[in-house]
């Protein structure tokens, strides 16, 4: 079902005025599944990445997905009454994926329950980029970006008159800046990994520190060039009238850190206490920060829980394992903490550092805990655990001692074997049982079990879990027969 999510919150990073000079504001849409025509399965993920990107980034992010003409023709028209309203010295984006097609030099994006027999109906069933730009350039704001990752073929291939595959050169307004995933009336790649290559590149190059746009998007086409063998080249049009770095360039020194420090307390943002910490990961600030943290969010949780009438309270076990996380700072640490608390208030801030990590090529895992649990698993007794026929609620043939004739629902109302997250204090879990610790629930656990089926083996063996890797083996085993 199409949703239209607005990110608003800690994803609002509160940045305008201490980083960013300029007000930020960014429409996301991502179009896959098609009723019509060949759906796609990347671009709501490639929506995603982006939406997550730019909120880290200080944009105001408004995410489509699978949106219909209708709500693409409302979204864009809320976009252009957004950008005018915050002022001339505002940046715009926005950013598509999904499919796209042209006829007579005109480039439309098509809303999922597009339906088309004669090119002569586009601009009835489709939306006419042209209609972006003219509402981005009614707000007569500074800085406007279009990004378009939509040339992936003609999905209308019946229809007479759509021109050639992929899209046509449009014409930048002054002040805009034109993105394209691959040249003029060429095609782009989907991708074979959950996001397209254009899209992929784009997420990692723009966070680089003080890179101007020209040189980001400069960099992406190499990436790209790189990544498809010469077989995709981005483009790019500029008519911008103003230097703009999509992240502000970093400066290491103290009176900067202070000055930085001093904005962080003053706006009493989760995401900007976050980005404290990565930018200075040994500042004198540190303990404060993560206490600053840990207060916000609990308030953020408190009100929450007013405007539902809910009582709520953070489990401190959970508030020290996002910690940990956070000072581990790497991919894996903050996915095993939505693995071990996926519907935690801290999510929102971390599913965005997971976006972020995701697109950087991911370290060699080591060893967190002792070697029993996981990269000593005997070859014989894994092979038996992958052949099982493992339910939910049956007792196990297969495992330690201490599992055999119990069932996954009985052995997550255990105590853990090991700490859930590395670096975690002993007192934060020794001796809950694991279904406290964690909130497991069956749903939650398959989704913890897909996540390593995904994984490549030798790191499902190699990372912790706090009932020990044979049970890691297990609920992986189990995921990957349907979770029954």
């Amino acid at each position: 079902m199409a949703r239209l999510i607005l990110w608003a919150m800690t994803l609002w990073l509160g940045l305008t005025g201490a980083v960013f000079a300029e007000p930020r504001i960014a429409l996301i849409v991502g179009n896959g599944a098609y009723q019509g025509v060949n759906g796609l399965p990347n671009p709501p993920n490639d929506a995603k990445l982006m939406a997550a990107t730019l909120a880290q980034l200080g944009f105001k992010v408004t995410l489509l997905a699978d949106g219909s003409l209708e709500q693409m023709s409302a979204a864009v028209s809320a976009f252009g009454l957004a950008l005018r309203e915050a002022g001339p010295e505002t940046t715009g984006l926005f950013y598509y994926a999904g499919h796209g097609v042209q006829s007579f030099g005109i480039n439309y994006l098509l809303p999922v329950d597009a339906k088309l027999s004669n090119a002569a109906d586009l601009g009835l069933v489709a939306i006419d980029a042209q209609s972006v730009l003219r509402q981005m350039f009614s707000a007569h704001n500074r800085t406007n970006i279009v990004i378009l990752d939509a040339c992936r073929n003609n999905p209308f291939t019946e229809v007479r008159d759509l021109g050639d595959n992929g899209l046509a050169e449009m014409a930048a307004p002054t002040g805009t800046f034109l993105s394209y995933a691959t040249a003029p009336r060429a095609v782009a790649l989907d991708g074979a990994d959950g996001n397209s290559p254009f899209t992929k590149a784009l997420a990692a190059k723009i966070t680089t520190p003080g890179l101007p746009i020209e040189q980001a998007f400069k960099e992406v086409r190499v990436a790209v060039l790189q990544a498809t063998g010469g077989k995709q080249t981005p483009w790019d049009t500029s008519s911008l009238t103003a230097d703009f770095a999509f992240a502000p360039a970093v400066d290491s020194g103290a009176g900067d850190e202070a000055a930085l420090w001093a904005s962080v307390v003053a706006s009493r943002d989760p995401v900007q206490v976050m980005l404290f910490l990565r930018a200075y990961p040994k500042s004198t600030h540190e303990s404060e920060a993560r206490a600053l943290l840990a207060e916000v969010m609990q308030k953020e949780v408190t009100k929450s829980a007013e405007t539902t009438k809910v009582a709520t309270v953070v489990d401190p076990a959970e508030v020290a394992a996002f910690e940990a996380a956070q000072a581990a700072g790497t991919l894996l640490a903050f996915q095993d903490f939505v693995a071990a608390y996926p519907t935690s208030s801290f999510n929102e801030a971390v599913n965005a550092e997971i976006a972020l990590l995701g697109t950087a090529p991911r370290a060699a895992a080591t060893p967190a805990i002792a070697p029993q649990d996981g990269g000593a698993i005997d070859a014989a007794l894994k092979g038996q655990i992958e052949a099982a026929d493992i339910v939910f609620a049956g007792p196990l043939a297969i495992g330690t001692s201490g599992m055999v004739g119990k069932s996954i629902e009985e052995l997550i109302q255990t105590k853990p074997l090991y700490s859930p997250i590395e670096g975690l204090p002993k007192e934060a879990w020794e001796g809950q049982p694991c279904a406290a610790c964690h909130k497991w629930t069956e749903a939650a656990l398959c989704d913890q079990g897909k996540f390593y089926v995904k994984e490549a083996a030798p790191l499902v063996a190699l990372t912790q879990h706090p009932l020990g890797g044979e049970f890691k083996l297990t609920l992986k085993t189990w995921a990957a027969k349907g979770c029954r």
